[in-house]
């Protein structure tokens, strides 16, 4: 993870040495949460694009010196493996965060013998179509789904045939929005609040693009990544002495 106000403090230090003026809180954790959700959104056609590399034999596969295998470590954390809900014949997912996308999927038949079958997934007009012929209809080793948002909260559901008892996917999830929290001060200065804060959930390779992002954002472009570096130093100093 990236902590937020390490970057926060960066780019108040920059903008000020630039004499570019202030970022507020609340315009921070806009820019924060719309840097962050295009770096994650970047990981995909980076990936695609190495991986057809891969296929090519023009990409470096040394280890700690594998673009491909670099990108997919940045989603790990993203990545778990969640139960779905049954509801009334849809299969929801009720917990917390908002999935990204869909992986493998998992439908579990009870009974003997017990199937965990990994799961074909289709679009509604071809589940409709596979369904109703006698030659193609899905069975307990080769269940199909399709899905389709819904919920107040734009949940995703999933309608499986046969109806499982159990189901379980692999998904990718969005990360959280970053938002730097604060108190007032005695003079009404905004004091952090570590507390409720939530920190970048990129891995912290990210920190210098974060910082970047954002400074862009704010009408300041870094072509050097080493003056990050040198403000993110500058700028712990001054909030240490700030401190004392």
């Amino acid at each position: 993870m990236v902590n937020i106000n390490t970057v926060y403090t960066t780019v108040l230090y920059i903008l000020n040495k630039e004499q570019r003026g202030y970022v507020t809180p609340t315009e921070f954790n806009s820019l924060a949460t719309q840097v962050q959700e295009e770096i994650f959104n970047s990981y995909f056609p980076d990936g695609n694009q190495v991986n057809r590399q891969n296929q090519q034999n023009t990409q470096n596969d040394t280890e700690f010196f594998n673009v491909f295998k670099d990108i997919s470590y940045k989603l790990y954390s993203f990545e778990r493996s969640v139960a779905f809900t049954n509801n009334g014949g849809n299969w929801e997912y009720q917990g917390a965060g908002t999935i990204y996308k869909l992986g493998e999927i998992i439908s579990t038949y009870t009974g003997q013998p017990q199937y965990d079958s990994i799961t074909q997934l289709t679009s509604k007009s071809d589940y409709e179509k596979i369904t109703r012929s006698k030659l193609t209809a899905p069975t307990k080793q080769y269940p199909i789904c399709f899905t389709r948002s819904g919920g107040v909260n734009g949940s995703v559901f999933i309608t499986v045939f046969p109806n499982p008892n159990n189901l379980n996917i692999n998904c990718l999830f969005k990360p959280s929005s970053p938002e730097w929290a604060f108190t007032l001060g005695s003079v009404g200065q905004y004091v952090y609040n570590a507390g409720a804060s939530t920190n970048f959930e990129l891995d912290i390779s990210e920190q210098t693009n974060i910082i970047t992002g954002i400074l862009k954002y704010a009408g300041v472009i870094i072509n050097d990544p080493t003056i990050i570096q040198t403000a993110m130093q500058d700028a712990a100093k001054v909030e240490q002495n700030e401190k004392s």
